[in-house]
């Protein structure tokens, strides 16, 4: 199997035009079996549109894609195997159940029906929904729909999802759940997940890597670590904690902590500086050193000041 066949995803100089308007200008792009990828970007940036072009819905002025070696241009059909899709606005059949939706998804994917059912409720419970699988998806909140088409892309057992804006709209709690959703289905299923979205908080707790689209164009791509280092420099990271009896037996306790690369002191509060995002690790720390933590809070959103910056120059 040559290398690009060993890619869930890739694209090269891929680009779209509608008449004088370029939605995606020489896309160029490479996902990882199992990683969990951000596409950020503003409304309009043309992250649907490179999406359309993955699956096949709609084809591209120049340039390839190929899904898991498959070219989405001439092999479309084998690409729709193997992908589901959550588009920012799921559709179902309102009068029917979230089990009968289901089932028809099955259906259309020539799964035997006994196979099916038995998928579809286990699936159900995976995603919180096991209680009200019997309910008219009518009558289901927003967050409920969002987590009910997750279990539906997962019928047919896809190799990569994308998902397309999953949380817009949702409430805190049910962020939370889909988030969590979303990170099982790389580290427990192996699934290779295509995140786009423009909601950069979120993204930064549970993508390996992202690239920031603007206006048609990749302007940076990498992991968080990396991007903030190279615009910001130094850490992209700072965390502010508030910690009582903090002595230098914790400071060398934290600064052991993976991700961390300085502690100071300044006035009772504990300055960290680190490589990413492990607010979790160095609570559990200091925690563990029989100190009370009274504060952890993360210096601005790092996100979105590389995002900003990119976007700024682009």
């Amino acid at each position: 199997m040559d290398e690009r066949a060993q890619m869930a995803i890739e694209t090269v100089d891929l680009t779209k035009r509608y008449g004088e308007l370029t939605a995606v200008n020489k896309l160029n792009l490479s996902i990882a079996e199992g990683e969990i990828f951000g596409l950020l970007g503003p409304n309009g940036a043309g992250k649907t549109t490179a999406i359309l072009m993955l699956l096949g819905l709609t084809e591209p002025t120049s340039g390839k894609a190929r899904v898991r070696g498959h070219d989405s241009t001439r092999e479309p059909l084998a690409v729709k195997r193997i992908v589901g899709y959550l588009p920012d606005n799921v559709g179902f059949y309102e009068d029917l159940t979230a089990v009968e939706n289901m089932l028809y998804t099955a259906d259309l994917n020539a799964i035997p029906k006994k196979e099916a059912l038995k998928r579809i409720h286990d699936l159900l419970g995976r995603v919180g929904l096991a209680d009200v699988a019997d309910k008219e998806v009518g009558k289901y909140s927003r967050g409920m729909r969002q987590r009910l088409g997750i279990a539906d892309v997962l019928v047919k057992q896809p190799k990569i999802v994308i998902l397309d804006e999953p949380t817009l709209g949702i409430d805190p709690d049910g962020v939370k759940q889909m988030l969590e959703i979303i990170v099982q289905l790389s580290h427990d299923d192996k699934i290779t997940v295509l995140l786009s979205s423009h909601l950069l908080h979120q993204v930064q707790q549970i993508c390996n890597r992202v690239g920031i689209f603007v206006e048609g164009r990749m302007v940076a791509e990498g992991s968080i670590e990396m991007l903030g280092l190279q615009i910001l420099g130094g850490d992209p990271i700072v965390v502010e904690a508030e910690v009582s009896g903090a002595d230098d037996a914790l400071i060398g306790a934290l600064k052991k902590v993976p991700g961390v690369s300085e502690v100071d002191s300044l006035d009772g509060t504990l300055i960290l500086h680190c490589f990413k995002d492990v607010r979790g690790e160095i609570a559990k720390c200091i925690v563990g050193t029989g100190k009370s933590l009274s504060s952890l809070r993360l210096r601005g959103h790092v996100l979105e000041e590389i995002y900003l910056r990119y976007f700024q120059e682009a």
